[in-house]
């Protein structure tokens, strides 16, 4: 039996990185699960890939920054599968670039993409969960938590998340909702989004970031997807049953210090 028997799980942002090391780890736990991404080639061949391994998976294009999509993203889902269980808001953007040179239009589409998404797709669930109860976890940062010079965008796009996380999970105990909210804080992972950061900045201050990081980390790495997709299982299951409202920090001691 295992962790998500019969729970069915949604995860936005699952064509790669931590979104699909969660959707295996999820549907492997006993979970049905439906990716969701805005990268529809990469994601139809992530949930394909998962279903040969007999694993029940489902998959819908999604742009998480669209009200009307996130409506149609969880009907899909409840057609499909009965009903939604845990939602992962996992979808977001990231790239360097500090305050003097960043756009408002950069400004905004961050947001858009990290905080905006979060509040809709939570909003969404809530009223999809709370009959029964359910899980939400809203995918922040170590870097809601610190300030870093090149991500001001990024900084408080998931500095916002981790507050919005925490007045969503006292609505819902309030309210006497079964819906624990909680908020998941990496730090540095090997993904797609942090490796296209690093390759789209020039290359002194990506080797500079690399070598911050190699001496910020006290464990000395970047941590891989499937160790944040076991934290997330943390989270998603009954192992958690006492935690809303909280912060979960995955950062191999970068805070530490």
């Amino acid at each position: 039996m295992g962790r998500l028997q019969d729970k069915v799980c949604v995860i936005t942002g699952a064509a790669k990185g931590i979104g699909l090391s969660t959707a295996q780890l999820f549907a492997r736990e006993g979970a049905s699960v439906l990716l969701t991404d805005i990268d529809q080639a990469g994601g139809l061949a992530a949930a394909n890939a998962l279903g040969e391994q007999g694993l029940t998976v489902g998959f819908l294009q999604q742009d998480v920054t669209d009200p009307a999509q996130w409506r149609d993203t969880l009907d899909f889902c409840e057609q499909l599968f009965g009903r939604v269980d845990v939602l992962v808001n996992n979808a977001g953007v990231g790239a360097f670039c500090d305050v003097e040179q960043l756009s408002l239009e950069q400004w905004r589409h961050t947001l858009a993409c990290n905080l905006d998404s979060v509040f809709l797709g939570t909003q969404q669930a809530i009223g999809r969960m709370k009959a029964r109860g359910g899980s939400i976890i809203n995918v922040a940062s170590i870097e809601g938590l610190i300030g870093e010079p090149l991500v001001p965008a990024y900084n408080a796009s998931k500095g916002a998340v981790r507050l919005l996380t925490r007045s969503v999970a006292a609505h819902c105990a309030r309210q006497g909702y079964a819906i624990r909210v909680n908020a998941l804080c990496p730090g540095y992972v090997e993904t797609p989004m942090v490796q296209g950061a690093l390759a789209a900045a020039p290359d002194e201050q990506a080797q500079g970031m690399l070598e911050y990081l190699r001496q910020r980390i006290p464990m000395g790495r970047m941590a891989r997807p499937e160790e944040i997709a076991k934290a997330m299982l943390f989270l998603a299951s009954d192992d958690s049953s006492y935690m809303t409202g909280a912060d979960l920090v995955v950062d191999g001691g970068y805070l530490a210090q």
